[in-house]
């Protein structure tokens, strides 16, 4: 019987070697050495471009970092570092320094509509390249960027963990398929709202239906809940996701009419200060990301859906399985789970595996939202409380709960 891996193993960890802005690697520049240090996606080939002539390399690992001409990267590995430079010919970064914006995923649309968005034209480039099956170079460089987004995740929750601890990171999860409009949309988004509201970080899978709509609650937390019903009426006159151009064309005028709620990252780094729509300053601990949105954890390869653009920071991923592990193991404080087919029900149960050997932990509540769905139409429950009954850390069935509230169960979330 498998048992929880050791502490050691499942606890974040600070890695005290890596630099991954521009002011920290000037500061170990002065020092005359980056022994045994890592740097990662920094451009070094802009002004002031680093002299590192005389600078001890010795076992110094640059990923993904641009420098002044190749025969510096070249120098660098005579004298004894390692270089994995920045791979040519890809539209997105070998080693990313930060999460995803969107807008920075949203970039191009205005110019050219959803098939010239940064997002699209990834997606064009992955399915032109084997798509889930890469061919060798192509796999080498998804690993890289997925291996730089884990880190500029680790980076941009610690924060948010450390003052609120893991049991306020709550999961979303439900159809992608839900119309902007409908009744399931709304509920969702209501949910998210609530949920930000009592300083709960909401993390989704990033695709429309659902998703969309527990990050547009997040989005908009900070406003009155007659806002929140506006934006999705105007979010309904184009109500359906296969339609990519009016779809995102509807996401963007939202944003375009409510601001954009946080600035983005800044040489790698998180903002100091955050900003309404009407600039007006507001201090971190008033409003961040996390309150502005919340998380988004999608993956190019569903990139024939259109990226979900409420979202503070989005985690996007080549690797589908590591995405999926990744929001399970974020979501300490809970799931919820809105309706859904095949793909929430595979997440239901492996959310339910992690929870049975306490693989990551203690976890939150499993709040499924509409009763007669959850036990007539897909009965997990008759399934799910019987596995958290003979948990090898004892009856766990207590922690499944079923409700047709959207305030019942964010009560269960942040009791």
């Amino acid at each position: 019987m498998p048992t929880p891996p050791p502490a050691d193993v499942i606890e974040p960890h600070i890695w005290t070697d890596e630099i991954q802005t521009r002011a920290e690697f000037d500061r170990r520049l002065a020092t005359g050495s980056l022994v045994g240090l890592t740097v990662q996606g920094l451009r070094l080939d802009l002004a002031p471009v680093p002299d590192l002539t005389e600078i001890d390399v010795a076992g110094t690992l640059f990923v993904g970092c641009r420098f002044a001409s190749r025969q510096v990267g070249a120098d660098l590995v005579r004298r004894g570092a390692n270089v994995v430079p920045p791979f040519s010919r890809l539209p997105y970064p070998t080693q990313p320094s930060h999460l995803y914006t969107p807008e920075d995923l949203a970039a191009g649309f205005t110019e050219g509509g959803f098939a010239a968005m940064y997002d699209s034209r990834i997606y064009a480039h992955f399915r032109a390249h084997g798509g889930a099956m890469p061919d060798v170079r192509e796999a080498l460089c998804q690993r890289l960027h997925d291996h730089g987004v884990d880190n500029a995740l680790a980076d941009a929750t610690r924060a948010w963990l450390s003052t609120h601890g893991p049991q306020s990171v709550v999961g979303v999860m439900g159809g992608h398929a839900v119309r902007r409009g409908s009744e399931p949309y709304r509920t969702a988004a209501v949910l998210g709202w609530e949920l930000a509201r009592a300083h709960r970080l909401v993390v989704t899978g990033g695709g429309p239906g659902v998703m969309e709509a527990a990050n547009l609650g997040a989005y908009l937390s900070t406003r009155p809940v007659e806002d929140l019903t506006a934006a999705i009426d105007l979010l309904a006159t184009a109500p359906d996701y296969t339609d990519h151009d009016r779809y995102t064309a509807a996401a963007l005028r939202v944003r375009e009419l409510y601001g954009r709620s946080v600035s983005p990252p800044v040489n790698g780094t998180e903002p100091v200060t955050a900003y309404r729509a009407d600039s007006a300053a507001l201090t971190t601990g008033d409003l961040d990301w996390a309150g502005c949105g919340g998380l988004a954890v999608p993956t190019w390869l569903y990139g024939h859906e259109p990226a979900n653009l409420f979202a503070g920071r989005i985690a996007k991923y080549f690797s589908n399985a590591i995405r999926e592990d990744t929001i399970l193991r974020l979501a300490r404080g809970g799931i919820v789970f809105a309706p859904g087919r095949a793909g929430t029900v595979q997440e239901v149960f492996q959310a339910a595996t992690k929870t049975y050997y306490g693989t990551d932990g203690v976890s939150g509540a499993y709040v499924f939202l509409d009763r007669a769905y959850w036990t007539t139409e897909l009965p997990v429950e008759s399934l799910l409380r019987p596995l958290l009954a003979t948990s090898p850390s004892g009856d766990l069935s207590d922690t499944v709960h079923l409700t047709d509230d959207v305030h019942e169960a964010v009560r269960l979330l942040t009791a």
